[in-house]
């Protein structure tokens, strides 16, 4: 994990989402009190909890982005899911503590890549070994009691290699044993916590007892190239000890990004079941908390997972969830809704604006596309105007009106004879006049 001071991680974060700087040091503080918490000796260390953060703010003004970005910058395992997908036990939906192995699956295909990286070169190696037994069998075979000939067959076996490292065999086809993948077990009509915990240790065990099928395939030596680069690396590669990583990054590094959490907060005139709303709640509790998940690679304890919470909190209150649940998120941060300025800084500030990411899809086709000052002025006006006097949708409303402004160049890009396209203010609001009165009538239409 990259240790990174507070005011880096903000910059960091700056690069991408524009404004709500509370959240932003509210994130940043706790990642930083992650690193502080290694520092100290091990007796206080495992008494030293996260504070976990909960955002209260309207969509599209960045609170995912904010998580997903600081989980991408110092490289911690991420998961987002959604508040709305989990119901109480006995009900139709997921088990809370899905969240906690679907976490730990994300962490081991983490480590899996980083170990493959580090066994790369001697994969490489095998795996031009194997396609050179595949290729040329006879060159295979050696003669220990002819050591002139071994030198012989050893030198011819030497320039195959350079020339399939050349690439000159690359579209020739070659026969290789294929390993079947088992199909995954499904228990249909169960009902209980763990039953997905079931469908995943029984899986382990199938997996475990029987044989693995293979199956001949005749592919080219591109192919069984990357074939036979899977094989080596997942065989240089030690299972347990990506199991012991995986499960030990998640417990002290692991972030849960937990969205529309006001969803399943009481009060506010929802409708359906109450008891779904107040049980999701309540089987949070232990999960936030500090609790012991079984998953496929054993054991995960979650006191030390990060845990951020985010809802808008338009119909129910804060204060309606459960004081228990409100208490595991001590940290408060409430995040503004974008303004002109916001909407201006989020098309050209960012590292990947919008705009810019549009020029580069263009130019793949050979057309630069150059949007004027006083467009990209109209166009945050627009986005502004609308999400004032419509429905608020925060940032995204930027791609609903970008999207229909390039339409036309994005359409006709292939067969544009003039690969200089120009954008104003007055095209626009051109585009965009139909558009605005369509929205304005929609409002008195039942």
């Amino acid at each position: 994990m990259k240790a990174l001071t507070p005011r880096q991680i903000v910059h960091e974060l700056d690069r991408y989402i524009v404004g709500q700087d509370a959240a932003k040091r509210a994130v940043a503080i706790a990642i930083r009190n992650r690193w502080r918490r290694q520092q100290l000796p091990p007796d206080l260390r495992k008494d030293v909890t996260p504070k976990n953060i909960i955002m209260i703010g309207p969509t599209g003004v960045g609170k995912t982005e904010i998580a997903r970005r600081l989980a991408e910058l110092v490289g911690a395992p991420f998961l987002k899911v959604e508040a709305t997908k989990y119901t109480e036990v006995g009900y139709v939906g997921r088990d809370v503590e899905s969240m906690i192995r679907d976490l730990t699956e994300i962490a081991v295909g983490m480590v899996k890549q980083r170990k493959r990286r580090q066994v790369e070169g001697e994969a490489a190696s095998r795996v031009t070994e194997k396609l050179l037994d595949l290729l040329f069998p006879q060159g295979s075979v050696w003669e220990p009691d002819d050591p002139e000939e071994n030198d012989r067959r050893k030198r011819t076996r030497d320039k195959l290699r350079a020339r399939l490292e050349a690439g000159e065999f690359e579209d020739r086809t070659v026969e290789l044993q294929v390993e079947q993948k088992t199909s995954p077990i499904q228990i249909l009509g169960a009902a209980g916590m763990s039953m997905e915990q079931m469908e995943s240790e029984l899986q382990s065990m199938f997996d475990r007892i029987l044989p693995k099928g293979q199956q001949r395939r005749e592919v080219t030596v591109r192919e069984a190239r990357r074939i036979l680069m899977d094989q080596e690396t997942d065989a240089l590669i030690d299972k347990q000890s990506v199991q012991e990583e995986a499960v030990e990054l998640v417990e002290n590094h692991g972030i849960i990004f937990i969205d529309e959490i006001d969803k399943v907060a009481g009060g506010g005139g929802g409708h359906g079941p109450d008891v779904s709303r107040q049980g999701v709640q309540r089987d949070l509790l232990p999960v936030v908390e500090g609790t012991t998940v079984n998953t496929r690679q054993g054991p995960v304890r979650t006191d030390h997972i990060l845990f951020i919470a985010a809802g808008a909190f338009h119909v129910s209150k804060l204060s309606d969830l459960m004081p228990e649940l409100q208490g595991r998120f001590p940290i408060r941060v409430e995040l503004t809704d974008l303004t002109r300025d916001d909407f201006l800084r989020i098309l050209t500030e960012p590292k990947h604006s919008l705009t810019r990411q549009y020029a580069e899809l263009l130019a793949t086709e050979g057309v630069r596309l150059e949007l004027t000052a006083d467009a990209i002025q109209a166009i945050a006006d627009i986005a502004f105007e609308v999400n004032r006097t419509t429905q608020n949708i925060g940032a995204r409303r930027l791609h609903t009106i970008l999207e229909k402004v390039i339409e036309s160049v994005s359409f006709d890009a292939p067969d544009l004879e003039e690969k200089e396209v120009t954008i104003d203010a007055k095209y626009v609001r051109g585009k965009l006049t139909p558009l605005l009165q369509r929205e304005d009538v929609s409002k008195f239409i039942l």
